[in-house]
């Protein structure tokens, strides 16, 4: 055969995978195709293929007779709205996406290139698992890559879409990663499947129940975004990447806005209930605030008692951290207080600033809580605002009582603006609580208990409940008017553009865990 028709044939089987009836299969269950899924991802034709025609080693249980170029993975890199990417894509078709030690190469090929060259990284998960036919190279293939997740984390992002099956030791490469996609109904991932559940622990569990998107999105915690389909999830992904950096040496990509710097909105002046008992939506706030009312929200299903994402002010994309009056009245609890952390120590190794809206009455309190580690737990979300050197910008909007008025990007843990609006509650605990304890005594005495409590309410409210006690000791550098926000903040992150913060030198601190 001539040597370019040779080269043409084997382009052409790698091209076709598992072939069309494989294919097809895919697409009757609502899923595109390792190939079909980089072109959606990528700029139209910028993408490069690696690895084409590699094959596997395996000689044992037949495999000699089933060789297909690129062995079930399609690796490369290419562009997103311009900028470099590296992009692997499992082919469920071949093989059942497993992985092999030539395909696990591959990868751990192209993250040395990516870390080399500062860009992100995006995987494509539709996979089986370890290729059982090769035993150990497969496994030792899982950890050449986790090792390569370590390595990179904090210096490239790194994300993963799950679109498929994902499970065994598979789930710990996602899981390392920065951010999870998942699509709704066909992808799942898992450490031990429903049938050694039930052979073991003799629990009776769907794929879906067990490990499919609406539960990594909602009660895990392991996945960060829920699509409705393959093609979605792409969208959402080149949508997340605009936000971000090629890596942490690099400032994130700025965008011209027509959204002025200094608009007022006075609809802030009413979005805070004169009753503080009322919720919120702090959501209404922030997208009043934030660069044409654009908020890409991040865990949006899972502990929504806080809420993280991104936004743009002045062009510049900023992380969104805020406590959420409408769902367990903001309070900080386990899970709220881990995605919070993480999602501030995400930004903080990529050079986004931080924007907190602060309405947080305290922790949630219970024998759930504590015994479930809530100290440990609060303390995590404590140590990454402290620890984090981006610029940090606190608005208090309503309540911060408490341990949870230090945590929650407080001026004591190094945040450099920290701004209140008048209604703003600046004390240890409620006046309810206050009340109960402080004037203990006198009520007991009190010939009217009820008026004497309400009496003593209204001075403790007066005296406490809002921003100017903190204020008169430079615990928040003004008090301003809600309409004021956009502005004031915009101002800060320009004057903050120039900001160095350091850390004791030190290998790494040790996060409690």
């Amino acid at each position: 055969m001539d040597p370019i028709e040779e080269l043409r044939a084997r382009q052409r089987t790698a091209e076709q995978g598992g072939g069309l009836e494989r294919r097809q299969r895919q697409h009757e269950e609502g899923k595109l195709s390792a190939r079909e899924r980089i072109e959606l991802l990528l700029d139209e034709g910028s993408f490069e293929e690696i690895d084409k025609l590699v094959t596997h080693r395996c000689r044992d249980f037949g495999m000699e007779r089933q060789v297909i170029p690129g062995d079930g993975f399609v690796t490369g890199y290419g562009r997103i709205e311009g900028r470099l990417v590296f992009v692997f894509s499992q082919d469920f078709t071949v093989f059942g996406g497993s992985l092999s030690e030539t395909n696990a190469q591959k990868i751990c090929k192209i993250m040395d290139l990516a870390l080399k060259t500062g860009a992100p990284v995006i995987g494509l998960n539709d996979s089986g698992g370890a290729r059982i036919q090769e035993g150990v190279v497969s496994l030792a293939g899982y950890a050449d890559i986790f090792l390569r997740n370590t390595l990179a984390s904090g210096v490239i992002p790194q994300i993963s879409a799950v679109m498929g099956p994902c499970a065994g030791g598979a789930v710990y490469s996602p899981a390392i990663t920065d951010f999870v996609f998942m699509v709704d109904r066909t992808s799942y991932m898992f450490v031990t499947g429903p049938e050694v559940i039930k052979t073991v622990t003799h629990e009776d569990v769907t794929k879906e129940e067990l490990g499919g998107a609406g539960t990594h999105n909602s009660v895990s915690g392991v996945g960060h975004f829920t699509a409705a389909d393959d093609a979605e999830c792409l969208r959402m992904v080149r949508h997340l990447i605009g936000f971000l950096p090629q890596n942490n040496r690099e400032d994130p990509p700025r965008r011209p806005s027509a959204d002025p710097i200094d608009r007022m909105d006075s609809a802030l002046d009413q979005i805070v209930p004169a009753d503080p008992s009322l919720p919120y939506d702090i959501k209404d706030a922030i997208v009043r605030v934030v660069d044409d009312g654009e908020f890409f929200e991040v865990h949006e299903r899972w502990a929504r008692n806080i809420v993280v994402g991104f936004a743009r002010m002045d062009g510049r994309p900023i992380g969104i951290v805020a406590n959420q009056p409408a769902f367990l009245a903001g309070c900080l609890d386990i899970d709220s207080s881990v995605k919070g952390a993480r999602f501030v120590r995400f930004c903080d190794a990529f050079n986004i600033p931080l924007v907190t809206f602060e309405d947080v009455p305290g922790f949630l309190p219970g024998t759930g809580q504590e015994f479930g580690g809530i100290i440990r737990h609060g303390a995590k979300l404590l140590f990454s605002f402290a620890e984090a050197t981006v610029p940090k910008i606190t608005v208090i909007t309503r309540k911060a009582y408490g341990g949870a008025y230090c945590v929650m990007g407080s001026k004591h843990i190094r945040t450099d603006v920290n701004l209140a609006w008048p209604t703003a509650e600046i004390a240890v605990m409620g006046a309810e609580g206050a009340v109960n304890i402080v004037y203990r005594r006198e009520l007991a005495a009190a010939a009217d208990q009820d008026a004497a409590r309400a009496q003593k309410l209204r001075e403790f409210r007066e005296r406490f409940a809002n921003p100017f006690v903190a204020a008169e000791r430079g615990y928040v550098d003004d008090v301003i008017e809600p309409r004021e926000t956009r502005p004031r903040v915009v101002r800060a992150l320009r004057m903050l553009e120039t900001k160095t913060d350091t850390m004791p030198r030190k290998k790494h601190g040790n996060i409690p865990l």
